[in-house]
């Protein structure tokens, strides 16, 4: 097994994504003991730590071409990164208090709007709106032309997680899929999407934000 994730490690610091995702899975364990570490007892109930890992898979793959590992563990690396999506996220919960308690004292807060950047905006927009996604933006049209490019079971996967906002356990059911599996589909789907994409002039600034 060392040699196989030494062969791994050697893989992704020459920028290979399938390989991260395979070192990803293969420390998918410790990771999640490190996630699980590392959340408040507030986030977990909010919060899986499978969510949380899923996000960073998506993070590294997106990020990998400019990361620079080769004096670096990739493990301590993706440690990073659940470390600044957790941080993210408590602060995403503290907001959500906020807003709440704004809410219940009758003061009119403005929206925020930090959810609605990112690929996986417009993913959500042409996938439910489909039949208005040639009257949008650009943006929208080449994302839903990307998607139909890609198999039924990866355009399913990103529609009952990022739509309809299935965990990933319950993804598995649907698809008859182990929830390991499920996540594997997920993170390699939005790669070949962004891989798509990243080919498209419209979206190049955009996915690199």
């Amino acid at each position: 097994m060392s040699d196989c994730l030494d062969e791994l490690v050697e893989r992704i610091r020459k920028k290979d994504a399938d390989a991260l995702v395979k070192y990803t899975t293969e420390k998918e364990p410790q990771l999640l003991a490190f996630i699980s570490k590392s959340l408040s007892d507030a986030l977990k109930k909010k919060i899986e730590p499978q969510d949380i890992l899923q996000e960073v898979c998506i993070s590294a793959i997106s990020s990998l071409d400019e990361i620079d590992l080769s004096q670096r563990d990739p493990f301590s690396w993706l440690c990073q990164l659940v470390e600044r999506r957790i941080v993210d996220a408590h602060r995403k919960f503290i907001a959500a208090q906020k807003r709440t308690a704004n809410k219940e004292e009758g003061i009119a807060t403005p929206r925020d709007n930090s959810n609605q950047k990112g690929m996986l905006d417009i993913l959500v927009i042409s996938m439910t709106s489909p039949s208005g996604a040639f009257s949008r933006k650009q943006k929208e049209f080449h994302m839903l032309a990307a998607l139909e490019s890609m198999p039924e079971e990866s355009r399913l996967a990103l529609k009952f997680r990022y739509v309809e906002n299935l965990p990933s356990k319950e993804i598995a059911k649907k698809l008859g899929k182990s929830d390991g599996a499920v996540r594997v589909l997920l993170t390699r789907s939005l790669s070949k999407l962004q891989d798509i994409l990243s080919q498209n002039s419209v979206f190049q600034s955009f996915i690199q934000k």
